[in-house]
């Protein structure tokens, strides 16, 4: 039996080998694709590796440019840091020691005493020279008035210029300037006591006056009877009427009484008429003037020369000229001079004690000099 197995049992075997050629034949193709297809993948992991170890490169070198800039900045910095460090030192060398600066510290001191001191002293000297300058002004002042009235007789001008001067007095508050200011109280009752003549109405008065001058005419004179030499001849002659005609025309030209009661002026015209009224005119401002300055026998001859003026030349029957000549004598009545008070004794007070003042402050300024 085992004879008769032994060739069945040998048939597959030669079959099974028999089969391996073609199993060998299909086994290269499928290992060279396999093989291929490694090395392809191989190959793209190298590229793959190769660009991202160039991607690698790239940024290590970029940081390593960013890293040599960052050094050359801090370099740049250090330099500085080193340059301020030098000149730190430089000026902690020029800095005083210790001991220069406790000398320095009590100089200073020392200095700022005595800038304490200069200023006070100072201020002494100024407020004094202010004083000073204060009632000097107060002299000043007491003068102008003494002027004002003596010169233009203007007591308004006078007092406001003393009430002046006592304020400056009251504001210096010494018991030292009793007297003065005792004396300058009568001038200033003397001054408001003091009559005011209205020189300012008086003198626009005149201008108004002037004015009326300068258009004034002299008025012709009128004959109001018929009682002339050459009408009576008319009517006693031979009753021709030629003659009569004649006598009547000649009439119109002259006039001739016998028995007239009052004087006949020549009509006055053109340059006579300008000269007669340049001359009124030259009187009234005349008398302007003496208004102002309170001069009164000027402005009263002033006055009287313009009315004679007016009795020559123009004729008293003109309503104008009648009206003028009264306005004359009334305005002469007028007073324009006033008796002004006398300022000196206040101008000596005031000076008497400007006097004692100076001399107290130089004593006191000589005493602070010894004692210094």
């Amino acid at each position: 039996m085992s004879e008769a197995a032994t060739p069945q049992d040998q048939t597959p075997a030669s079959e099974a080998t028999a089969t391996p050629p073609a199993a060998t034949a299909k086994a290269p193709r499928s290992a060279g694709r396999g093989l291929a297809a490694f090395a392809l993948l191989v190959g793209l992991g190298g590229v793959g590796a190769g660009g991202w170890s160039l991607w690698q490169l790239q940024q290590l070198q970029q940081q390593d440019r960013q890293q040599r800039e960052q050094l050359q900045s801090a370099r740049a910095e250090s330099g500085k840091v080193g340059e301020l460090i030098g000149q730190l030192e430089g000026r902690l060398n020029q800095l005083p020691s210790a001991d220069e600066l406790d000398e320095r510290r009590r100089l200073l001191a020392n200095l700022q005493g005595d800038q304490q001191r200069l200023s006070q002293r100072l201020e002494s000297v100024l407020d004094g020279s202010r004083q000073d300058w204060r009632l000097d002004e107060a002299e000043h002042l007491l003068r102008l008035a003494t002027l004002r009235l003596s010169a233009l007789q203007d007591v308004a001008s006078a007092e406001a210029l003393v009430l002046a001067a006592d304020e400056i007095l009251r504001e210096q508050d010494d018991p030292a300037a009793f007297a003065a200011r005792e004396q300058l109280s009568r001038s200033l009752e003397a001054l408001r006591t003091t009559q005011r003549p209205d020189r300012v109405g008086l003198f626009l008065q005149l201008g108004a006056l002037r004015e009326q001058a300068a258009s004034l005419n002299p008025l012709a004179p009128s004959f109001a009877g018929q009682g002339d030499v050459l009408a009576d001849l008319a009517a006693e002659g031979d009753g021709r009427a030629w003659w009569s005609e004649w006598l009547a025309t000649l009439a119109q030209y002259f006039r001739i009484e016998f028995d007239a009661d009052r004087n006949i002026r020549p009509l006055l015209s053109g340059q006579s008429l300008s000269q007669v009224r340049l001359s009124l005119s030259l009187a009234l401002e005349q008398a302007q003037w003496a208004a102002l300055h309170g001069q009164s026998g000027v402005y009263r001859q002033a006055l009287k020369q313009a009315g004679e003026i007016l009795d020559a030349h123009f004729n008293l029957d003109n309503p104008d000229s009648r009206a003028l000549r009264q306005r004359f004598a009334e305005l002469a009545d007028e007073r324009v001079e006033v008796q002004v008070p006398d300022l000196s004794e206040s101008l000596e007070a005031l000076q008497a004690y400007l006097q004692r003042k100076q001399a107290q402050r130089r004593q006191g300024a000589a005493a602070a000099g010894e004692a210094q």
